[in-house]
């Protein structure tokens, strides 16, 4: 069946301006790290594309290595892009990234330009696309000068194969850095997407004042901290979830967090949200952060996500209690 995009899909959602730039993103965004890759299903990928866009999420953030295998989820959402959104384009704000490892041999990882730019140049034919949105420099390499690397960034936006660069997972020095040289080259970062959530507040340490000074954006991903943050560990870990088998969370870690998952379960219980939902808008109650990066097996996780915003206010009583039992030590 034809899809026709919602006509009342910009009415609810929120769109924050990415720090100093003139580009505005949906307070939730959509990743595709797991889920979309040729080993999942396709039309459960087209099923939360479709529904995401009805709910307002215009940003579809992707990587050359996201699948699995590696450059399939880049594959299915081109596919899904020439299928369902043929004239929204113009709507759409697509992000991609590169490095980490993606073929063999020397010049395919990393940060050397001759890397960036022949994998930007492969995105773009998985995707069907002339250009991104935003394309980002995946993480650092502690060997290729920064200079290289953001001057590579900058002739990708010189070439009109992406409008805007970011970089991810960038220690503070480095942002700092890495938002300087692009401002002398004459592109300016647009946006880190580091890893935070309540589990994880690194950024709160030093980053916070980097992207204050910079102007750059803030997008986090994993803001359920790869599942803990969910109802889904509440009484054990079952068979099929992500601590059951992905190394990315061990059954070790639900077990140490879980008297702080329930702590914070009955808070978000007394806000009228899911675990989930807190999560989620716990992150967005700083004004440095432009949008939340989730992921999603299936349409109701991003639903629940998009209802995070119903209520993103938090009294300083319930952001002590939240901070309490976070400091606490299992």
């Amino acid at each position: 069946m034809k899809y026709s995009p919602d006509s009342t899909r910009y009415d609810s959602m929120i769109y924050k301006r990415c720090g100093k730039s003139g580009l505005k993103f949906p307070a939730v965004s959509l990743g595709l790290w797991h889920n979309f890759g040729e080993v999942d299903t396709l039309e459960n990928g087209r099923k939360m594309i479709r529904r995401a866009f009805d709910l307002g999420i215009t940003h579809f953030d992707l990587a050359n290595n996201y699948g699995p295998p590696a450059g399939s989820a880049e594959e299915n959402f081109g596919r899904i892009l020439k299928s369902d959104f043929q004239g929204y384009r113009d709507e759409l704000l697509i992000s991609t990234k590169a490095g980490w490892g993606m073929w063999p041999g020397p010049y395919g990882d990393f940060g050397s330009r001759k890397y960036l730019m022949a994998s930007l140049d492969q995105s773009l034919k998985r995707l069907g696309l002339d250009y991104v949105d935003i394309f980002y420099h995946h993480r650092p390499d502690p060997e290729t000068p920064l200079e290289e690397t953001m001057g590579a960034l900058d002739q990708i936006v010189r070439s009109g194969k992406a409008l805007y660069v970011g970089i991810s997972s960038y220690d503070a020095p480095s942002t700092k850095r890495a938002a300087e040289i692009l401002k002398e080259l004459g592109t300016p970062c647009l946006i880190h997407q580091p890893q935070y959530n309540m589990f994880n507040r690194t950024i709160e340490e030093k980053h916070l004042d980097v992207f204050n000074e910079t102007g750059m954006g803030c997008i986090p991903f994993s803001p359920l901290a790869q599942g803990l943050l969910t109802d889904r560990y509440q009484h054990g870990i079952p068979e099929d979830s992500r601590a059951s088998k992905s190394p990315f969370l061990r059954p070790e870690q639900v077990e140490h967090s879980l008297r702080q998952v329930q702590a914070l379960q009955k808070i978000a219980g007394k806000r009228g949200q899911k675990l989930s939902q807190l999560a989620v808008a716990w992150i967005l109650r700083l004004p440095e952060i432009t949008s939340v990066l989730i992921g999603a097996s299936r349409v109701s996780q991003i639903e629940d996500a998009v209802g995070a915003l119903r209520n993103l206010n938090f009294s300083a009583p319930e952001l002590a209690e939240i901070d309490q039992i976070l400091a606490e030590k299992a």
